[in-house]
Order: C-alpha cells, then sequence, then structure tokens
C-alpha cells in the first residue's frame, strides 16, 4: 500500500484531531496539543497547544496534564504560573505518570509551586525510578548520594546510577565515574572511573570531558596519552568548561599539545581566568608578564573572539 506523502499525512492528521477534538475527545484534544505544540504539520503554537492540552487535561487525561504542567512551568503557556503548574503535575502523578511524577519530584526539590520537600522529592523521584524513568532514577541516586530527604547511602546510589547509566543517562554515567575515581563509597578504581567518564563525556557531558582528559594526562587509570588527554580538555574548553580551560592551558604552554604556543596558552588562560577563578586570575597575570606586548595583544584578541562567537 502506497504511503501519503510525511505533508499530507500530517495536514490529514490535523484535520482528524481537530474534528474529534471539537467534539470532545480528550485524546485527540491532547495530539492537537502536541502537534501545536512541536510544530509538526502546523506552525508551533504554545497558545493553542495550552488551550488543547487543558481541555484534554479537565478531562483526566494524564498525558495531558503532564504536558500542561510542563508548560505552565516552563512558562510556554503564557505567564509561568509554578503553583498551577504543580496542581497539575500532581494530578497526573497521582494517576501514576511516570513523567509527571518525575517532574513534580523536581518542584519539591526546587520549592517551585509547592514547599521545598526533599523528602517529597525522594518519594516522587522513587516512583518514576520504579518505572524505569532513567533521569529519575539518577536524581534519586543523587539523593542517596547526597543526603538529600534520605541518609547518604552508598550502595543504593550506586544501584540506581547503575539502573540509569546502562538506559544512556549522562549525570548517572558521570556520578558514577565521581564515585570510582574518588572512592566514595567504592573501591577507589580510576579505570572504571574513565569507561563512565568516557561514556557521558561523548554525549557532549564538559566535566566528564574534563575529568577523562585528567585521567589521561596524569596515567591515572589509563596509559598516559597526551594527545587523548588534549582531546578531551579541548572538547570540554570549547563548551566553556573554565578548569578544562585552565588545563588545556598548561598543556599547550609546556609543550604537551605540540609545540609550545604561549599566545594560545595565554589564551586559554584568559578564558579561564573570566569564569571568576582565583588560581586562573593569578596564572593569567602570571604569563602576561612572560608575553611581549604583540603577543599578549594576540592572545587578548584571540579571547575576545572566542566570547563573541559564543555570545
Amino acid at each position: 500500500m502506497p504511503h501519503l506523502p510525511t505533508s499530507v499525512a500530517q495536514d490529514q492528521s490535523f484535520s482528524w484531531f481537530l474534528a474529534a477534538a471539537r467534539q470532545g475527545n480528550p485524546y485527540a484534544q491532547f495530539n492537537l496539543g502536541m502537534l501545536y505544540k512541536t510544530g509538526a504539520g502546523v506552525p508551533r503554537d504554545d497558545v493553542a497547544a495550552a488551550v488543547w492540552l487543558r481541555r484534554a487535561a479537565e478531562q483526566g487525561l494524564a498525558f495531558a496534564q503532564n504536558q500542561l504542567g510542563a508548560m505552565l512551568y516552563s512558562g510556554r503557556a503564557g505567564a509561568g504560573d509554578d503553583a498551577e503548574a504543580a496542581y497539575w503535575l500532581r494530578r497526573a502523578a497521582e494517576q501514576g505518570d511516570a513523567s509527571a511524577q518525575l517532574n513534580l519530584g523536581q518542584l519539591h526539590d526546587a520549592g517551585r509551586g509547592v514547599p521545598c520537600d526533599a523528602q517529597a522529592a525522594l518519594g516522587w523521584f522513587y516512583r518514576a525510578a520504579e518505572q524505569g524513568v532513567a533521569s529519575a532514577q539518577a536524581r534519586l541516586a543523587e539523593c542517596y548520594l547526597h543526603g538529600r530527604g534520605v541518609p547518604v547511602n552508598y550502595p543504593l546510589a550506586a544501584a540506581w546510577l547503575h539502573k540509569a547509566a546502562n538506559q544512556g543517562d549522562v549525570a548517572a554515567q558521570f556520578n558514577l565515574g565521581v564515585m570510582h575515581a574518588t572512592g566514595q563509597g567504592v573501591t577507589v578504581d580510576c579505570s572504571a572511573a574513565a569507561t563512565w567518564y568516557a561514556l557521558a563525556g561523548a554525549q557532549g557531558d564538559a566535566s566528564a570531558q574534563n575529568n577523562l582528559g585528567v585521567l589521561y594526562a596524569t596515567g591515572a587509570g589509563v596509559v598516559r596519552d597526551d594527545v587523548r588527554a588534549v582531546h578531551w580538555y579541548r572538547a570540554a574548553a570549547g563548551q566553556g568548561h573554565a578548569l578544562a580551560q585552565y588545563n588545556l592551558s598548561g598543556m599547550v604552554a609546556s609543550g604537551r599539545a605540540g609545540a609550545p604556543d604561549p599566545v594560545a596558552a595565554h589564551m586559554w588562560m584568559l578564558l579561564a581566568a573570566g569564569s571568576g577563578d582565583a588560581q586562573a586570575r593569578a596564572s593569567a597575570d602570571a604569563s602576561a608578564r612572560r608575553l611581549a606586548p604583540f603577543q599578549l595583544a594576540a592572545a587578548c584578541a584571540l579571547a575576545r573572539a572566542w566570547w563573541r562567537e559564543r555570545g
């Protein structure tokens, strides 16, 4: 059977959903709201999305209640209203919607629209985690890791982190790396730390990239490899990670990233100092005194250009 072109199929879906939504079908109202929210087949329109999601939510549809709550929380349904967001998220969460349970836990954790309550946050994270939501598993693990709403429990933290990390959750992968690198509740194992940092770094986590760079630069848990160290430092530094910029500056200045380049090294140190770090500021002042005026001018120009490109 031939398939309709995507644009035609989307147009037909919109027409079907609109007709059914006008007749009061909550599932059609939800789907219509999501079309407007995502701009699938129609121009994106948050106001229209909120209108249709609200109609479905008022009929008790948990999916719609969660989506409406999330829009209110983020300010996409007009003026942000945390209390109303919490109301709709609670209605969905009490029906067992895992995404709403996670979202409601985050509201309690931040004290937005509801009292700041670590134990309530823990409870909602647990419910969503039990349903397999990776980000909820990671947030639950952090509660056990840092003693938020529950006594510190490293074995439980590690267990939930593994569940989330094995689903690809980047925060869980990073935290497992930290636990193994520092011996937090586990035996120090820099090789395992490198594995988890590499997984998180491959997903773009700048802190994991920097920490992996440190392991390669020092040979902790991996064969020392300056090329790989510079690669990971550069990946994190390019995202504005101040410590990676500091570390990269040192590699460039010492010739561990190729021929020593005092101009590039000073540029990276200026960028690190721009974050307000006192040690980076002192190092930038010291390196500036070692540069010729034309080198200093070039490094400052490179730093300004970097900042301009990234807003």
